[in-house]
């Protein structure tokens, strides 16, 4: 491994590798040295790097880890070369496009001793990273629930997978993340209203080893677009905007309200006081590779690792099912990965 910055190599130039590019190009201790796309630089985005066509030619600029930003359907083919080669990968979410694929990749890492993560990018949002160090330290006490929406237009770059890979991925993730546990059963509906082979609506309804009930709403049938999380519990509810990386906290009223007898009578919640709070908003992305480098440098791991995405592929998979059987579907246990 080279001794000042890590020499990087980028596959993928489209719209999201785009962006890797953009932060690899300034990330300190990294150097992109080359990237890999059949269709070329068409954003203008490598900065002057090589661009190349296949993935021998990209290993021989000699890289220290790599970002892999192709379609989905390409993760396990190129990851599982990267891992026999011994080069650290970033995965952009998801994993693998289905579980046999996301397994054999994430067992291919862990086989060759080879760090790798996911990209999660919503585990780097300040919104989210707040909202867990709040659930964490009791403010809400015992958690309720877990609602996610994450709508808005269909996305030209996606031509591969449905909502479910591409969108919903994010949020069962973050909800595992944010609460510390895994989903354990899912129930869902999914709808075909745009001419795709894929399905562009989700609704589900999980739940957590802990008992704790989640609600997801994904879609990309609306013009509006939102990305929020709504935690529920015993004192009161935060909410974050992770466009905005806004993070909010609704606490459970102290004072009882006898003046009529229906209220009298209530044994709920009531209104209490209402908390905006004032968040450091760093780019999530570039947050994100610092912690692969970080990684890869042995100092620390803080990004979601091939176990955490082997997970999320395998719940939305069971979401998949659950849309097509019309029953709850348990979310199978992963297999021991120590290393993923």
């Amino acid at each position: 491994m080279s001794t000042t910055a890590l020499r990087v190599g980028l596959i993928g130039l489209g719209q999201m590798g785009r962006h890797h590019a953009r932060v690899l190009r300034t990330l300190d201790g990294a150097q992109l040295v080359g990237a890999l796309d059949p269709n070329g630089d068409r954003y203008r985005a490598a900065g002057g790097v090589p661009v190349v066509a296949d993935l021998d030619a990209l290993l021989q600029l000699g890289l220290d880890y790599a970002v892999l930003a192709c379609p989905t359907l390409l993760h396990e083919p190129v990851g599982t070369t990267l891992a026999a080669a011994g080069i650290p990968t970033l995965i952009e979410k998801p994993l693998a496009g289905d579980p046999a694929s996301a397994r054999r990749l994430a067992e291919a890492f862990h086989t060759a001793g080879v760090p790798a993560a996911v990209g999660y990018i919503e585990r780097f949002n300040p919104a989210l990273i707040a909202l867990r160090q709040r659930l964490e330290d009791g403010q809400l006490g015992d958690v309720f629930s877990v609602a996610t929406r994450r709508t808005g237009p269909y996305p030209a770059r996606i031509t591969d997978v449905g909502v479910i890979h591409d969108l919903a991925t994010h949020d069962l993730d973050l909800t595992a993340w944010i609460t510390g546990t895994r989903f354990t059963s899912i129930t869902a509906r999914t709808a075909h209203r745009s001419g795709r082979s894929h399905e562009d609506l989700l609704a589900a309804v999980g739940q957590l080893a802990d008992g704790t009930i989640t609600h997801h709403q994904v879609s990309w049938l609306s013009p509006l677009k939102e990305r929020t999380t709504t935690v529920t519990g015993d004192h009161g509810i935060l909410v974050a905007d992770t466009l905005t990386a806004d993070l909010s906290y609704w606490a459970n009223g102290s004072t009882r309200t006898t003046q009529r007898e229906a209220l009298a009578a209530f044994r709920g919640v009531t209104e209490g006081d209402v908390t905006r709070y004032a968040i450091p908003k760093r780019e999530p992305l570039v947050a994100e590779h610092e912690a692969f480098r970080d990684l890869v440098l042995g100092h620390g791991h803080h990004t979601a690792t091939l176990h955490d995405g082997l997970h999320a592929v395998l719940t939305a998979h069971a979401a998949l099912q659950a849309s097509r059987n019309g029953a709850t579907t348990a979310v199978p246990n992963l297999t021991d990965l120590s290393a993923a």
